[in-house]
């Protein structure tokens, strides 16, 4: 498995880890508190490995990039959250930036 496969399911485990998140209600509804710890640990997990072939710096920059990503991506078609023109535009700049921190990698 390449480090970016890694890298990239490391940021989807950040996806169940804040769906987790909203699904406990500040950590008291036990089903999303235990789905949002298994997620985050999934995704640290994950990312140690993928810090293997990636600098520390910009491994870290592209797991929270994209993790932002595709977790705003799934809030906005699984949780009716907004799609506003100034919302699509700051996310389509996070998927620019982490384009060009991870061209060389």
């Amino acid at each position: 498995m390449t480090a970016w496969t890694i890298l990239v399911m490391a940021s989807l485990c950040e996806v169940v880890m804040a769906l987790g998140l909203k699904a406990s209600h500040g950590f008291t509804r036990l089903g999303g508190a235990v789905v949002a710890v298994l997620g985050g640990v999934a995704s640290m997990g994950l990312l140690a490995l993928a810090l293997r072939h990636f600098a520390m710096g910009t491994g870290y920059a592209l797991w929270t990039g994209l993790g932002a990503v595709f977790t705003a991506v799934v809030g906005m078609l699984a949780l009716g959250e907004s799609r506003d023109p100034l919302r699509l535009g700051a996310i389509a700049l996070i998927v620019f930036g982490v384009s060009v921190l991870g061209w060389r990698e």
